[in-house]
């Protein structure tokens, strides 16, 4: 298995002892960021992958709840984290082939792929694209076809902003120099149903930092419109996705918060109705994110179906 690091070591946020995991940058096409939480070397590899607007920091309540039955790594993909764009796109097929060379070149496959929102579309494309890389999917609140209700009218107007040339980055740019840092980081918790307060105050701080530290502000917006754009049009014809949900012949589990305002409920509902040899799981009362808003919980449930289906305790 070739390694392509071309950094690696602590950033501001290990030094100070609060990142769980060890940073390290590759190179695939440029720069992609990525923690290494350690964990069981003889226990399968799993690979986290974070949604739209997300990053590695999505997942430190999370991962090292499975450090002791497994190897856990996190990847910030192009436009998102501490992985700017550069000359890279950033749309939804891009990052498929991103997660691809990520498997093969520094975890070596096979792995199991969780993915949340956007990262759960991503997940299933590259169990399509790879199958001999992915041994199982974890799909948490995962941005997949399902049956067009009504759309939650903040989300909604986001998202119709987002499509819209020129309207997207004035809107982002607008809320930024509104709300600052740590006020766009407290509301989009709050747009995925997570209560800020809940969430432990040094988090808190190290998201405000990955904010403020961004270096290429313009084109991290731009990555940021170019993935939400490719996933709106994913959506729209279902006919690639539903496609690759057929062809999955690994485990999956799908985990749906009950009270997720951006991809409804129902979503999961019909996908688990397709899909009935994939276990569901629903929490109620838990949001779009339950890795940040319930992650003990989702761990049991994580942890219960990977012991099911690997032979590691």
């Amino acid at each position: 298995m070739r390694r392509a690091w071309f950094r690696t070591g602590m950033d501001a946020d290990t030094r100070a002892g609060s990142d769980p995991g060890r940073t390290r940058t590759v190179d695939i096409d440029g720069p992609v960021h990525h923690v290494d939480f350690g964990g069981r070397e003889d226990g399968p590899t799993v690979v986290l992958v974070h949604g739209l607007g997300g990053s590695h920091l999505n997942w430190d309540l999370f991962a090292p709840l499975l450090t002791p039955h497994a190897r856990v790594h996190a990847l910030d993909l192009p436009g998102f984290g501490r992985s700017e764009p550069g000359e890279r796109t950033a749309n939804v097929r891009d990052n498929v082939l991103v997660l691809d060379r990520f498997i093969r070149e520094v975890t070596g496959g096979p792995v199991v792929l969780v993915g949340n929102s956007m990262g759960g579309m991503i997940s299933v494309l590259e169990a399509q694209r790879s199958p001999a890389e992915v041994s199982g999917l974890v799909l948490l609140d995962a941005a997949l076809p399902g049956p067009r209700g009504r759309p939650d009218p903040r989300v909604a107007a986001a998202f119709a902003l987002y499509a819209l040339p020129g309207a997207g980055q004035r809107y982002l740019a607008t809320r930024r120099r509104r709300l600052g840092a740590r006020g766009t980081v407290r509301e989009m918790l709050q747009l995925c149903g997570v209560d800020p307060d809940a969430v432990p105050p040094e988090l808190i701080d190290r998201s405000v930092a990955l904010v403020d530290g961004r270096r290429d502000v313009a084109s991290m917006d731009r990555a940021f419109l170019t993935a939400a754009r490719s996933l709106l049009l994913l959506l729209a014809d279902p006919r690639l996705l539903r496609r690759a949900m057929a062809g999955i012949a690994v485990p999956v589990l799908l985990v749906h918060g009950e009270r997720d305002r951006l991809v409804p409920v129902s979503v999961a509902r019909d996908v688990a109705r397709r899909h009935p040899d994939w276990r569901y799981v629903e929490l109620p009362g838990v949001g779009h994110v339950p890795q940040l808003q319930c992650p003990e919980l989702l761990a049991e449930h994580v942890l219960g179906w990977l012991s099911s289906v690997t032979r590691t305790p």
